[in-house]
């Protein structure tokens, strides 16, 4: 009688086992979530849609891109962060919200280390100093020279203290003694505004944002901080003599607890996607150059990258209090 006891114990066990395995297995099984911590229109917007569509298109289900702009990324990584951990809610963001504002804020609404499981960096975007023909410099040493020679009166756009574009110029600063003014913007639309009107005199955004306007000769592109094909003429900071590390990404994380081949099953899906020609043609159009690396050396750059900010924040005493 034991035995027969035994037997229907020992199955129902087995079906426990085996049941996270098989809802793992077909996932997604209902349309997926992947939020944005900034507005529509944006290199983190443009990228998550690219990859939603081609990640729906994969696995025939949808992937819905949730904008949740505000506080420098930092509303939509809570809501994130805060998200069941069941493979259906992901957060696409910039590399601020992950890297930069633990060190920036007193404060966080999330722990950036422990409330995510890294997916997959996803795609590095190029940078590129530009200025406004009325400026009169024509490379970023004469740049830099002049912020040197008359410090605190060329004033620059940013997306917000936090963001690449501003700790960029930073980076310049404090290895060339040069000195600007910072004007923080919530978004480019304005910032490009006042840059092409001259009321800002230079910037360093993404190269697939200001493309157009380098290429109509309303502003001057000096240097890029790597290589890219669609400005095959600009030298790279450090081939101008001047190496900052400094770039912005859009990456993929979880929020922790997911289950790790649901967050395996993501990292490969996406690497496929963007190995796809349809994607990476669209990709290469916006500048954007992918990475494929595994959830683990994503996690191993995050911490590396977290703690070369947090090094910097303190060494040039670069506060946010909100």
């Amino acid at each position: 009688m034991k035995t027969l006891n035994l037997v229907p114990a020992a199955a129902f066990a087995l079906a426990l086992i085996a049941f996270p395995a098989s809802a793992q297995d077909a996932w997604p099984a209902r349309p997926a979530k992947l939020i944005v911590p900034s507005s529509p229109g944006g290199g983190t917007d443009l990228y998550a849609r690219l990859l939603g569509q081609a990640l729906g298109e994969a696995l025939k289900q949808q992937f819905v891109v949730d904008n949740r702009p505000g506080a420098s990324g930092n509303i939509g990584a809570e809501a994130a962060a805060k998200s069941a951990p069941d493979g259906y809610t992901f957060l696409v963001s910039a590399n601020p919200a992950l890297t930069v504002n633990p060190s920036l804020y007193k404060k966080l609404p999330y722990d950036a280390e422990k409330d995510f499981s890294p997916v997959a960096r996803g795609v590095i975007a190029p940078q590129v100093i530009c200025v406004h023909p009325s400026l009169g410099v024509k490379t970023i040493a004469e740049l830099l020279a002049l912020g040197k020679r008359e410090p605190g009166k060329v004033p620059f756009a940013s997306a917000g203290t936090g963001s690449p574009t501003y700790l960029g110029v930073r980076m310049l600063e404090e290895v060339s003694g040069a000195r600007f003014i910072h004007v923080p913007y919530k978004g480019v639309g304005q910032a490009y505004k006042d840059l092409l009107g001259g009321d800002i005199k230079f910037m360093f955004p993404d190269v697939a944002s200001v493309l157009p306007h380098i290429r109509s000769g309303k502003v001057v592109a000096l240097a890029v901080n790597q290589r890219t094909p669609l400005l095959p003429g600009v030298p790279t900071l450090a081939e101008a003599g001047f190496p900052v590390e400094v770039f912005t990404s859009f990456s993929v994380v979880a929020p922790a607890g997911t289950p790790r081949a649901i967050v395996d099953r993501m990292s490969a899906e996406i690497a496929k996607a963007m190995k796809s020609p349809a994607l990476a043609e669209k990709l290469q159009a916006q500048a954007l150059v992918p990475v494929f690396d595994t959830p683990e050396q994503f996690a191993a750059e995050l911490k590396k990258e977290r703690d070369g900010w947090a090094a910097f924040i303190r060494r040039n005493a670069i506060v946010q209090e909100e």
